[in-house]
């Protein structure tokens, strides 16, 4: 049986501040990792996508009367005259920096609800508390919103809507984040009636069940996607999201882990009845 000075508790103190660093940094971590699996999976479709959108712009203004073809070319050609930033910046240094500041932001928010949770959802180790966390944001913050309103290629769906997809998608993951606490306060308050496993199986099914129901009932996005866009670039695009996800989170599970375990350590590994005393930053 293991003595009291290994069961985790919450950190406190300037140990918040700490962790809160080293989610930091792991996010970042995460970015490259996550930026490398953009570049490699995701790159391909975001050009085929680009390309499918050229082809059908230069087939509308074929198509176009004789005496409009004056204005439209004029227009296309002042549209890629004033092109600010290239493609080639875009997919490189633009994908980079705008995955790296993502992933430092999770991170940092990541870091926040490992300090919450920590010691108070079951006597698991800084590393298996942060694989947990990770797993959870995962499957709340991006998989759930992902399998109602599935990401598309830019250019895209009807310009008009893109306002409303977008406040759907961020309405849907408000709902997976607070239905998954909810489901987490309900495990919990079962265990001591049902066990931990039962709970967790009854908190986990309720989860679902309330996800489902949620997707009912919220609308759809049917005119995300044009009839005529190839369906193998849309699928190809989307599991390149997922992947670039997933690719996050499991780097930021490990990373932070380790962080987290390293400086937590010296607390868990104190001798009953000693303080321990506070880890160097």
């Amino acid at each position: 049986m293991s003595s009291p000075a290994h069961v985790p508790t919450a950190p406190t103190g300037s140990l918040v501040g700490r962790l809160l660093v080293r989610g930091m940094l792991a996010g970042l971590i995460a970015g490259l990792f996550a930026f490398a699996v953009a570049y490699v999976a995701g790159e391909p479709s975001v050009n085929a996508s680009i390309a499918v959108e050229e082809a059908a712009a230069k087939a509308e203004h074929a198509a176009a009367p004789a005496h409009d073809h004056g204005a439209n070319g004029a227009a296309t050609q002042a549209d890629s005259e004033e092109e600010i930033v290239s493609r080639d910046l875009q997919s490189t240094a633009g994908l980079a920096t705008g995955v790296l500041v993502y992933g430092v932001a999770l991170g940092g928010i990541a870091s926040l609800a490992f300090c919450f949770v920590l010691g108070r959802v079951g006597r698991f180790t800084p590393k298996a508390t942060a694989a947990l966390v990770a797993a959870a944001a995962f499957t709340t913050v991006y998989l759930v919103p992902f399998l109602k309103y599935p990401a598309t290629p830019p250019a895209v769906g009807n310009p008009d809507t893109i306002g409303k997809r977008t406040t759907l998608f961020f309405l849907m993951i408000l709902l997976s984040v607070l239905l998954g606490i909810a489901a987490v306060v309900a495990g919990r308050r079962l265990a001591p009636r049902l066990g931990n496993w039962n709970a967790t199986v009854v908190a986990g099914l309720g989860f679902v069940a309330a996800v489902g129901i949620a997707c009912a009932f919220l609308p759809g996005n049917e005119d995300a996607v044009a009839a005529t866009f190839p369906a193998a670039v849309l699928w190809e695009f989307r599991l390149a999201t997922l992947g670039i996800q997933a690719a996050l989170w499991v780097a930021f599970g490990l990373a932070f882990g380790l962080l987290a375990e390293r400086l937590l350590a010296p607390r868990a590994q104190a001798a009953p009845g000693v303080t321990a005393a506070a880890p160097a930053a």
